[in-house]
């Protein structure tokens, strides 16, 4: 069964208090796109989802992994008390950090330097707590990873499916 996304009135005190934190946040740094999805919920009727690229723009380039880089910034299990549908998508995301981070995610989050990379929307202030299309990467990059999939396979399929 498909459980829906919370909306601001069925959220949770702590996830309420995150999510007017981002929007103001986005509304300071002038991100109006993601206060009008707040405002509107966007399509997956939960107000943090993000905009993805426009259809066939191709003005994005999948990041190289930084170097050395690990699951350290990741959010823990304690931290997602607001988001458990998502517990499991960021324990597989610790697990393959480097390949989280040679990959760009889709739902426009990456814009800029504070998104390098998919890997980021599942450290602090990221997306991937309630964002589908950060979420879905996640899962899919796992199990292509985990088939044995090289990083440029699995960046050719995320492209495929969410570009």
């Amino acid at each position: 069964m498909r459980r829906s996304a919370p909306t601001p009135s069925s959220m949770p005190r702590r996830g309420f208090v995150a999510w007017c934190s981002a929007v103001a946040a986005a509304v300071l740094a002038g991100n109006t796109s993601l206060w009008a999805d707040s405002v509107g919920a966007g399509s997956t009727g939960h107000p943090l989802r993000c905009h993805g690229h426009p259809a066939g723009s191709g003005d994005y380039e999948h990041p190289d992994p930084r170097p050395g880089i690990d699951a350290s910034g990741v959010l823990p299990v304690e931290e997602l008390s607001a988001a458990p549908h998502a517990v499991a998508v960021f324990d597989k995301i610790r697990e393959i950090p480097e390949i989280a981070d040679g990959v760009l995610c889709h739902c426009g989050c990456d814009h800029g330097e504070r998104y390098p990379s998919l890997l980021v929307c599942y450290e602090k202030g990221g997306m991937a707590m309630w964002c589908e299309v950060c979420q879905g990467e996640g899962n899919l990059i796992y199990r292509l990873h985990k088939s044995g999939k090289s990083l440029d396979q699995i960046r050719v399929a995320v492209d495929a499916k969410f570009g």
